[in-house]
């Protein structure tokens, strides 16, 4: 089985895919790949470079994402246009690991871990849609004290993410994080009992 799984900033996507991998899950970082994608020699390395202009490429021959994203940053029409290239990027490079992976261990479960799941409209990379969800004022607190950033920036990130209702609509496992972190533990323990049964 693959596992979908994604959430807004702060809402513990990433604790939950570290349980999933203690549990024996193969877990793909889309974030991880999404840096890939810009690699040299890769077809969506030309193509951006193309869209973008030959400025966005530094000294070293790769290219500068600060500079790449501040052609993109608060311009939802440029933005639209480098996602339109790197997104089906990052989902043909998932199949492609998925399906090593599922060469090399065809029992092993394995999750697509991606902040951006349904924006990239990737669902049909997986049987079952998982969605980390939390109070966005929570968010806000914990996201700014963690990354030492401003408020009004993390504010800004929530704003720019679908919201936590459309990712629920999505959602065949949901998982509210707006508690403690132990009650964060005890419903993906809960998610994980019933996911075994589902599973034999």
């Amino acid at each position: 089985m693959i596992i979908g799984l994604t959430g807004g900033i702060a809402s513990g996507k990433s604790t939950i895919a570290k349980k999933m991998i203690e549990r024996g899950a193969f877990v793909l970082d889309a974030d991880k790949l999404g840096h890939r994608v810009y690699e040299p020699g890769r077809k969506a390395f030309e193509q951006v470079i193309e869209v973008f202009g030959e400025d966005i490429v530094s000294e070293a021959g790769e290219i500068d994402r600060k500079v790449l994203g501040g052609k993109v940053f608060g311009n939802p029409a440029e933005l639209k246009k480098l996602t339109d290239i790197v997104w089906p990027a990052i989902s043909a490079m998932a199949s492609e690991e998925i399906n090593g992976n599922r060469a090399e261990h065809p029992d092993q479960l394995i999750v697509v871990e991606a902040a951006v799941l349904i924006e990239a409209n990737w669902q049909g990379l997986s049987d079952e849609i998982w969605v980390t969800i939390v109070d966005p004022a929570i968010a806000i607190d914990r996201a700014s004290k963690r990354d030492n950033i401003e408020p009004s920036a993390v504010q800004a990130r929530i704003d720019a993410q679908v919201s936590n209702e459309e990712r629920a609509n999505h959602a065949d496992v949901l998982i509210d994080n707006s508690g403690s972190e132990q009650d964060l533990s005890q419903a993906f323990d809960l998610e994980w009992e019933k996911l075994q049964g589902r599973l034999s």
